[in-house]
């Protein structure tokens, strides 16, 4: 298992991974300096994400049938541009799941401070997207356990994300993970 320290700003950070074995593999932990550990297993690896990354990403956010009439792989440049604005902002985490040195998995984990629930901190899961040749090996389950522990150590109180209400696959598995279905969203185009 292939561990590697939290980043604490900004989704392009550089951090070194660490090795150990699968089996004795601790849970994310924090270190001295309060960071995080992200989990990965066998030669899967939880990493921000690069600005190297961003058409990979764009790739499979376009691979389903929402997305394809959403997104533009063929011109990054909204894209890279969006990355610089999430590189920029310290309540961004951008993270890609990579195995054998290709991308296989991603999302966007959004701190918001408020006022609200005794000024309780939330996390937003954005994005989240597994490539076609991963989906079903667990790793959508890995990302999401990934920013369930990244908001506990940031001190969120609560956890949300939304799905389109056609992803009806989408809502069981965020359902088994633990996710209540306790809102309506509403959304306006501008």
């Amino acid at each position: 298992m292939r561990l590697m320290d939290h980043f604490s700003s900004t989704p392009q950070q550089d951090h070194e991974p660490t090795t150990t074995d699968d089996a004795a593999a601790p849970r994310p932990r924090g270190d001295a300096d309060g960071h995080r550990e992200a989990r990965s297993t066998g030669e899967l690896l939880i990493r921000p994400a690069e600005v190297s990354d961003v058409a990979a990403i764009v790739a499979m956010l376009a691979d389903d049938p929402l997305g394809a009439t959403r997104e533009s792989p063929e011109d990054l440049t909204p894209y890279l541009a969006a990355y610089s604005r999430l590189a920029s902002d310290p309540h961004q985490r951008l993270v890609v799941a990579e195995r054998a040195s290709k991308v296989v998995g991603t999302l966007q984990l959004t701190l918001v401070p408020g006022l609200s629930r005794r000024a309780a901190t939330r996390s937003l899961i954005e994005g989240v997207r597994v490539h076609a040749d991963e989906r079903g090996s667990g790793l959508g389950s890995l990302l999401i356990e990934w920013a369930v522990e990244t908001s506990r150590t940031e001190g969120c109180q609560l956890v949300q994300l939304t799905s389109d209400a056609s992803r009806e696959d989408a809502h069981r598995f965020y359902e088994r993970l633990g996710f209540v279905a306790s809102h309506v969203g509403f959304k306006r185009q501008l």
